[in-house]
């Protein structure tokens, strides 16, 4: 039997450069820059972090082709860097995966918005929920996906070193859950 996983974990960060450094960390820790996903709101703290608005789309994924350079640092070696307009939400930046996922489920439209295209990710509601508010108020989620156990643990601890604040990671059973609730209660 395969130890093959698909699981990406997530944290959010209060800080473009906490944010950048746990990015620094994954990458020199032998993950790919690719297997990275970030997702911010364009708007930090009253100051645009730098996309550009050239583009007149609808609503949904609008690239930001100025983005990349303005974020700079590891964050601004990832992916598809670029910007979505969520009803609800408002203007975001994403890099990664997460952007392709988020513009693949025509988020602009999507039933539920924000929360239920996370969840259409494998993120459990309830972290969503939280994940939607977090970035609303500015916090910045960042995401890595994983192959095998051994790197959802390695993911999970740097998530931890790089103080992050809610930690979770896509397709967590129920089992695993309980299995850590009856542990930590048996404490």
């Amino acid at each position: 039997m395969s130890d093959s996983k698909n699981v990406a974990v997530f944290g959010i960060f209060s800080t473009v450069a906490a944010a950048d450094n746990a990015t620094d960390i994954f990458v020199k820790s032998g993950f790919a820059a690719s297997n990275i996903s970030a997702l911010m709101p364009e708007n930090l703290g009253g100051r645009q972090i730098g996309t550009e608005k050239a583009t007149k789309a609808p609503e949904g994924a609008t690239a930001g082709a100025s983005t990349g350079a303005v974020l700079g640092g590891t964050l601004g070696l990832l992916a598809g860097i670029g910007a979505l307009a969520i009803p609800g939400v408002g203007p975001l930046i994403a890099a990664g995966p997460i952007m392709a996922a988020l513009a693949g489920l025509g988020v602009g439209g999507a039933v539920g918005g924000f929360t239920g295209a996370l969840i259409g990710m494998g993120i459990p509601e309830y972290e969503a929920k939280r994940y939607e508010g977090r970035i609303k108020d500015g916090g910045i989620l960042l995401s890595v996906h994983c192959d095998t156990s051994d790197q959802i643990k390695r993911a999970k601890d740097i998530m931890k070193v790089a103080n992050a604040e809610d930690i979770s990671s896509t397709g967590e059973s129920s089992a695993d859950v309980k299995a850590a609730s009856v542990a930590n209660s048996n404490r």
